[in-house]
């Protein structure tokens, strides 16, 4: 029974524009959390303060947030293909622009106090990116694959870009020991370059929704009303925002790295990669060996978890401590992603998947950047310590109260 299960999950393998789109993929996550990563050392080594990542965090959540409902009413309308196309090639100007802001000459030409909002100006543009190739990457998964194996293309779909956050937070931290914060930019831009040209092989996708007629804002509110009238995906999409939002620990990552465990690069690069290391352990075990029963009882729980860790990691002081608890809170996101990614593409309609995605996007995926500014806020207001335990207690609270406002979830399965 377990073989059956390993060959169905490794299914939509087989078919050749989703292996083409899952190597793109891998190498524009792997560079997009690079830059993250990089950036995120470089502003805290300008300032020395993670107020500075917050308000980088803050600077991609703005245009994620505001666009995102208008995003997916264009993904609906458009060729998925030729979008993510466009938008992956416009990643690689703003990566071209931390190559500038980060090199010898521009630093002689701008004072250092000034440095910080060039960071946050190409960080803005990313987040106008993000709000319509984020969606559009779950969208365009239902035309790669038949629905009969969608369940397992998500599950590799995710597995992939937990894959690809390892790579790029960890080798960041070597790239910025062995090369240095310009260099490895250079790095990032040809892994965006790569990922282009691999999209450029996929064949362009016909258009689901052919209404033409639909004003943006009537198509806006279809895709909203769809999600908050489907109580299973509210209530999931509702519990990872708010656990997300409050255990943003990872944004005050350098500072921990600096000052409390005193770890250079290469310790900082493998704590960014601990919860996705976490993640791709869990996801990879989740997809051999789906979960049969018991979805959304298993989510809170490990949600639950997933607060109770990040506790555990702002009251220690150890380093190993410290990678176990952001390894084990990486597992427990991991049962989250995929049972929240299972929902999202399963009981979606083709015609609404861009919108459905772009809600998505903007209430969970922005609540990362959105919880790093958060982090940053409490850090600074609280202490870093306690702002990192409080976000922790804070996640614990939620998943209380969903237990008992959301009974359905709690009882889902599929």
């Amino acid at each position: 029974m377990a073989s059956l299960l390993q060959k169905q999950s490794l299914i939509p393998l087989q078919h050749k524009e989703f292996r083409i789109f899952i190597i793109a993929r891998f190498f524009l996550i792997m560079a997009l959390r690079m830059l993250g990563t990089v950036a995120a050392y470089q502003l805290f080594k300008l300032t020395n303060d993670s107020y500075s990542i917050g308000l980088a965090g803050m600077s991609e959540f703005i245009p994620v947030f505001l666009l995102a409902l208008y995003a997916g009413h264009v993904i609906d309308k458009s060729d998925k293909r030729t979008l993510l196309l466009r938008g992956v090639l416009t990643y690689s100007i703003c990566v071209g622009g931390m190559i500038l802001i980060t090199s010898p000459w521009f630093a002689s030409q701008v004072q250092s106090s000034s440095l910080p909002y060039f960071f946050y100006a190409v960080i803005f543009c990313t987040g106008i990116i993000r709000a319509f190739t984020g969606p559009t990457t779950n969208a365009i998964l239902s035309q790669l694959v038949p629905r009969e194996v969608l369940q397992y293309a998500a599950n590799l779909s995710s597995s992939t870009w937990l894959a690809a956050s390892i790579t790029g937070h960890a080798s960041a931290g070597f790239f910025i020991a062995w090369f240095g914060v310009h260099a490895t930019f250079y790095i990032i831009l040809a892994y965006v370059l790569v990922a282009a040209l691999m999209i450029a092989q996929i064949r362009k996708k016909p258009v689901v929704n052919t209404k033409k007629d639909v004003k943006a804002w009537d198509s806006m509110k279809e895709g909203l009303q769809f999600v908050f009238t489907n109580k299973i995906m509210l209530g999931a999409i509702s519990l990872d925002l708010f656990a997300v939002l409050f255990g943003g620990a990872v944004a005050l990552i350098p500072e921990f790295a600096a000052k409390i465990l005193q770890v250079g690069p290469i310790g900082f690069g493998w704590l960014n990669a601990a919860m996705d290391i976490g993640s791709v352990i869990m996801i990879t075990t989740l997809t051999l060996m789906p979960m049969r029963k018991r979805q959304g009882y298993k989510l809170l729980y490990a949600v639950g978890a997933f607060g109770l860790c990040i506790i555990i990691f702002g009251c220690s002081q150890w380093y190993w401590l410290s990678f176990a608890a952001l390894l084990l809170a990486g597992m427990m996101d991991g049962i989250s992603v995929i049972v929240r990614g299972t929902i999202l593409q399963l009981t979606t309609p083709d015609d609404k998947r861009g919108r459905v995605s772009s809600v998505n996007s903007m209430f969970i995926n922005s609540s990362n950047e959105l919880g790093q500014f958060e982090s940053g806020l409490m850090a600074k207001a609280m202490g870093t310590v306690p702002s990192v335990i409080f976000g922790g207690t804070m996640t614990l609270i939620v998943v209380i109260i969903t237990w008992f406002r959301a009974p359905g979830l709690r009882k889902f399965e599929y």
